[in-house]
């Protein structure tokens, strides 16, 4: 694979706030960035993720799958040949038994409704 051109690669977390830009072979998988940003989360975030499932990684309003490789995510259409692509990480966290037990017992107060016609 002599004479590949890396892709320079940023990821858009939720808050605004940017990983990198870094990088990458165009050969890289989409779980080992998963994998890369998992390693360099900010430590300052409240919510971070702890696998590879609970971070979704979108370029181009699609969802990236992990088997996917860099070059099979690029854009043709919009990007600069030498520019840094920008990837959004939105995270899918789980939530714990106890905030899960808490919702199912709101969930009828909160059903009720109200309205009036004037």
């Amino acid at each position: 694979m002599a004479g590949e051109e890396l892709v320079e690669l940023k990821f858009r977390l939720a808050d605004g706030t940017d990983i990198g830009p870094n990088k990458y072979s165009p050969a890289t998988t989409v779980a080992s960035l998963k994998e890369k940003i998992i390693a360099m989360w900010p430590e300052d975030k409240e919510n971070s993720p702890n696998t590879i499932q609970d971070v979704k990684l979108i370029n181009g309003g699609k969802i990236l799958e992990n088997n996917s490789t860099v070059a099979d995510c690029r854009l043709l259409v919009g990007e600069l040949p030498s520019g840094v692509i920008t990837m959004h990480v939105v995270l899918r966290l789980t939530l714990s038994n106890k905030s899960n037990e808490k919702q199912e017992d709101d969930s009828p107060k909160k059903s009720s409704c109200l309205c009036t016609i004037l």
